[in-house]
C-alpha cells in the first residue's frame, strides 16, 4: 500500500493511503445558507485537439458530475472559472455547457447559475464590451438559469475609470430580467483584472462596486467575492443594501465567512466546493441545525487542502481540482481542456493527494491509491 510521493525538494517520502473513506450519503437542500460549488468541465481525452483550438468536452461525464453535486443539495455555479472561461474553455464552448447544465438542471431539480462574460472579445470599445456582456446574458436568461455578470477582461482594458464600470454595469442591470450575482474576481485569479472597477486602491474600487449595488438594488441578488481578503468581505457584506446577499468566493477563509458573527455572515459561491461536495455539504447540514462549532469542526480540516490547491499562480487551481475528480472516480482520466493539466508540478499534485485522502474524500481509497500510483510511475517514479 505505500506510496512514494516527491516533495518540493525532489525527495521521495513514504506515504501509507487512508483505507476508508468517510461516508456522506445524498440529501436535502440547505435552510440557512445558499452553497454554490462552481464546477469544472471533463475534457473529452480522445479528441485531436490542441491547447490553442476549440475546448473538447465530454458532456456526459461533464453532467454527471453536476448531478452529483446536485444530489448533496449543493447549487452548480456554472460556466465560471473554475470551468476555465478563458483558460481553454471558449464562449462557443461555454455557451453550450449553459444550455445543456440549465436543461439538466430543470429535469433533476437542481439550482443553476451561469457565467456571463465577454470572453468573445480579446480587447474592444466600451459599445463592443456590452454587446458581448447582452449577447451571454440572452443565452443564461433564455436557458432558464440564473445569470451570474462575471469580471470582464476586456472591460478593465476599455475602462477609462469608474464612471465606464457604473455605465456598463447599470446598463446589463436595467435590462436583465432577473436578479442577478455580481462576480468581483482579483488579480490573483486572473492577472488581466487588475485595477478592475476603475481603480488598484481596493478601497475606492469598493465604493465604485457599492455604488453600481446601491443604485440597481432590486436587480442584484448577491455579490460573489473573490479576494482572498476575509476582512475586506466582512466589511463589504456590512455595507451591502439589505435583501442583497454576500456570496463568499475566498477559498481561503470560507469556514469563518460561511459561520459568520453577530452582524451577519456570507453564502457560498467556491471552487473549492467542487471536490469538497459532499462534506461541504453535510458541514452546511450541521450548520442548518444551528451548530456552529460543528461546522467548523467538519470544513476547518479542508483549509490546508484548499491552500494548497490555490496557491500562487493561484489561477491553475483548477489543475488539483481534476486531479481530485479523476482520483475520486469521478471521471476516466486526467486530461483537461487547453492541456492545463501541465499546469501543476508533480510535488504539487501528490500533496494535493495526501491531504485529500488524509480528510477521506476518496469514495473509493483504493482506486485513488491505485490511480496516483499510475501518475507517478508516469513520472519516473517506480517504487
Amino acid at each position: 500500500m505505500t506510496l512514494h510521493l516527491p516533495d518540493a525538494n525532489g525527495t521521495l517520502r513514504a506515504y501509507e493511503p487512508r483505507t476508508d473513506p468517510l461516508t456522506l450519503s445524498p440529501a436535502s437542500a440547505f435552510t440557512s445558507r445558499t452553497v454554490f460549488s462552481a464546477a469544472h468541465v471533463v475534457a473529452d481525452p480522445f479528441a485531436d485537439t490542441t491547447p490553442d483550438g476549440p475546448a473538447a468536452v465530454d458532456w456526459d461525464a461533464t453532467l454527471a458530475f453536476r448531478r452529483h453535486l446536485w444530489s448533496h443539495g449543493l447549487g452548480v455555479a456554472e460556466a465560471m472559472d473554475t470551468a476555465q472561461r478563458g483558460m481553454g474553455l471558449d464562449w462557443a464552448g461555454a455557451a453550450e455547457l449553459i444550455r445543456r447544465s440549465a436543461a439538466e438542471a430543470k429535469a433533476c431539480g437542481g439550482r443553476v447559475a451561469c457565467g456571463v462574460g465577454t470572453d468573445q472579445l480579446t480587447t474592444g470599445t466600451l459599445a463592443e464590451v456590452r454587446a458581448a456582456y447582452e449577447e451571454q446574458l440572452a443565452v443564461v436568461e433564455e436557458s432558464g438559469a440564473q445569470a451570474v455578470l462575471m469580471a470582464s477582461r476586456a472591460l478593465a482594458a476599455a475602462a477609462r475609470g469608474p464612471e465606464d464600470y457604473v455605465e456598463v454595469y447599470g446598463h446589463l442591470l436595467r435590462q436583465s430580467a432577473e436578479p442577478v450575482i455580481l462576480h468581483w474576481l482579483g488579480p490573483m485569479f486572473d492577472p488581466a483584472l487588475e485595477g478592475y472597477w476603475g481603480s488598484r486602491d481596493l478601497d475606492a474600487a469598493t465604493d465604485t462596486f457599492l455604488e453600481v449595488i446601491a443604485a440597481h438594488p432590486g436587480k442584484v441578488d448577491g455579490i460573489k467575492v473573490s479576494l482572498l481578503d476575509a476582512g475586506r468581505e466582512i466589511g463589504l457584506r456590512r455595507r451591502l443594501p439589505r435583501g442583497v446577499r454576500c456570496y463568499t468566493g475566498d477559498d481561503f477563509h470560507y469556514p469563518e465567512l460561511i459561520a459568520g458573527d453577530a452582524e451577519g455572515f456570507s453564502h457560498a459561491l467556491l471552487g473549492i466546493f467542487d471536490p469538497l461536495g459532499p462534506l461541504a455539504a453535510e458541514a452546511v447540514r450541521v450548520l442548518d441545525t444551528g451548530d456552529t462549532e460543528g461546522f467548523r469542526a467538519l470544513l476547518d480540516p479542508t483549509v490546508p487542502l484548499s491552500r494548497h490547491l490555490f496557491q500562487a499562480p493561484t489561477r491553475y487551481y483548477k489543475t488539483g481540482v481534476v486531479l481530485l475528480a479523476w482520483l475520486a472516480g469521478h471521471q476516466s482520466h486526467f486530461t483537461m481542456v487547453g492541456g492545463l493539466q501541465s499546469a501543476r508540478s508533480l510535488p504539487h499534485l501528490a500533496r494535493a493527494y495526501e491531504l485529500a485522502d488524509g480528510l477521506g474524500l476518496f469514495p473509493d481509497p483504493k482506486l485513488a491509491e491505485e490511480r496516483m500510483r499510475t501518475l507517478l510511475a508516469l513520472h519516473g517514479v517506480d517504487r
